[in-house]
């Protein structure tokens, strides 16, 4: 059996009322100001990928431009379809904002037991802490989704309600995946705080320990923030802007300012629970031993953040988005078999480790599992090639009457063809490169002549 440590939440709940509102405050401000740096960071890298200059009007090399379209978003006329459901429609961005907010309540900035002072008080670098506090990020995460769907439904258009679906969906997909991650991760550190993962990490971040949890996660969550290569709730070229085609002004912005957040908001629980959290990385904190002391450890978080961040916009910047089936089969049929194996694996490896068995052993009766599953999997494989290789002959054997034929117009309109039926061929016209080759020898032998 896995023992579990009791967290210890001693540096928690003893902070005046007034100092509560302060950090409060300062987790606000920091997602605030992390979100206004990386949309201006965001337009400058896309440019610089793409040989442009980007934003340098407004303000020192142009970082106050999402400052100026905050304004500009709120000054615009703020319009209300007349088919809308007015009190949902105006809730919506609320619910979807908010959230994003919440999850920072429970990010430890810096070591609990590394006490800072604030206005001659002594408090730890965050907000506070619960026993389940992983949970508690992704309830709030999955509360902001209703914002979304709220949006697309409340509008009354066609457009934006299929954005809400697939927002829903696109959730359920990616959020299971998720889960399962977190998995591996509490198997290791025997706890659900925030602080303790931290604490846990202090000889070797769990990116090294559970790359594929890593992976998995870093997968699930550009697909949780619906962005690009998995901004399907918002395509334009499908369904013009989808979930907030109908919102302008200060609505929009809000629904804008919540992607921008959420984005902080995960890619602060992926420092957290995978790479060190608000430790310094390995080559500062060998030979500096205050580097995880004081106010030091909120730089390496943010440099943390930021550099996650920049895995969002690289993102954006280099690949098109995928058909919405495409994205479906990758969160179902990739990233959950994937995970869940992964996850089985992890706990075998900690229940034979708790056994008192060494590595090698481990090795052996993992590693011996895992190749004869693969070998199953490639029997069975080749055994199920076989029989659709015959019933493919006997089909072509067989004559294929008028009726059995897939005909993509049969509705009046194009469809896919269903698993197992094929399109007819094309009818291609016939190419002219060799009568344009012979032209060409004969004019230059007339040339020549």
């Amino acid at each position: 059996m896995i023992s579990l440590a009791v967290d210890d939440l001693s540096y928690f709940g003893r902070d005046p009322w007034w100092l509560v509102v302060v950090k409060a405050v300062f987790c606000f401000a920091f997602a605030m100001l992390t979100v206004l740096f990386s949309i201006v960071w965001e337009r400058k890298v896309v440019a610089w990928m793409q040989l442009r200059i980007g934003p340098n009007r407004h303000g020192p090399w142009g970082m106050l431009q999402s400052l100026a379209d905050g304004i500009k978003l709120m000054l615009k006329e703020d319009v209300v379809v007349k088919g809308a459901d007015k009190f949902v429609y105006v809730l919506a961005p609320v619910v979807a904002a908010i959230p994003a907010f919440m999850s920072f309540a429970v990010v430890p900035f810096g070591p609990a037991d590394n006490e800072i002072s604030v206005f001659g008080h002594r408090t730890p670098m965050q907000l506070t802490d619960l026993p389940v506090g992983v949970l508690y990020i992704l309830a709030t995460a999955s509360v902001g989704i209703y914002g979304i769907v709220l949006a697309g439904w409340s509008s009354g258009s066609t457009y934006p309600l299929l954005g809400g679906l697939r927002s829903t969906a696109q959730m359920i997909s990616y959020e299971i995946a998720m889960g399962i991650s977190f998995a591996a991760v509490f198997l290791y550190s025997h706890s659900m705080s925030t602080s303790q993962i931290v604490a846990t990490q202090q000889h070797t971040w769990y990116v090294l320990l559970l790359p594929v949890s890593f992976l998995v996660y870093m997968v699930a969550m550009v697909g949780e923030t619906n962005r690009a290569p998995f901004d399907l709730p918002e395509a334009e070229g499908e369904l013009v802007g989808g979930f907030n085609t109908e919102y302008s002004s200060i609505k929009f912005a809000m629904f804008m300012l919540a992607e921008y957040v959420n984005m902080v908001t995960v890619s602060a629980v992926a420092t957290t629970l995978f790479l060190g959290g608000w430790r310094a990385p390995w080559p500062i904190s060998t030979f500096w031993a205050g580097a995880n002391h004081g106010w030091w450890p909120l730089l390496w978080f943010t440099v943390k953040i930021q550099l996650l961040l920049f895995v969002f916009i690289w993102l954006r910047g280099t690949l098109p988005r995928m058909r919405y089936d495409q994205f479906m089969k990758l969160g179902w049929k990739v990233l959950i078999p994937v995970s869940m194996v992964w996850l089985m694996l992890v706990a075998s490896v900690r229940a034979l480790r708790n056994e008192n068995y060494d590595f090698q052993r481990v090795l052996l009766y993992v590693g011996g599992g895992v190749l004869a599953v693969l070998l199953i999997s490639l029997a069975a494989d080749v055994f199920r090639d076989r029989a659709a290789k015959k019933a493919e002959g006997a089909g072509q054997a067989g004559q294929e009457g008028p009726g059995d034929r897939f005909d993509p117009m049969a509705g009046g309109f194009p469809v896919p063809p269903k698993p197992g039926q094929t399109l007819p061929p094309v009818p291609r016209r016939r190419s002219r490169a060799p009568e344009a080759a012979e032209h060409q020898l004969v004019g230059k032998d007339g040339d020549d002549a």
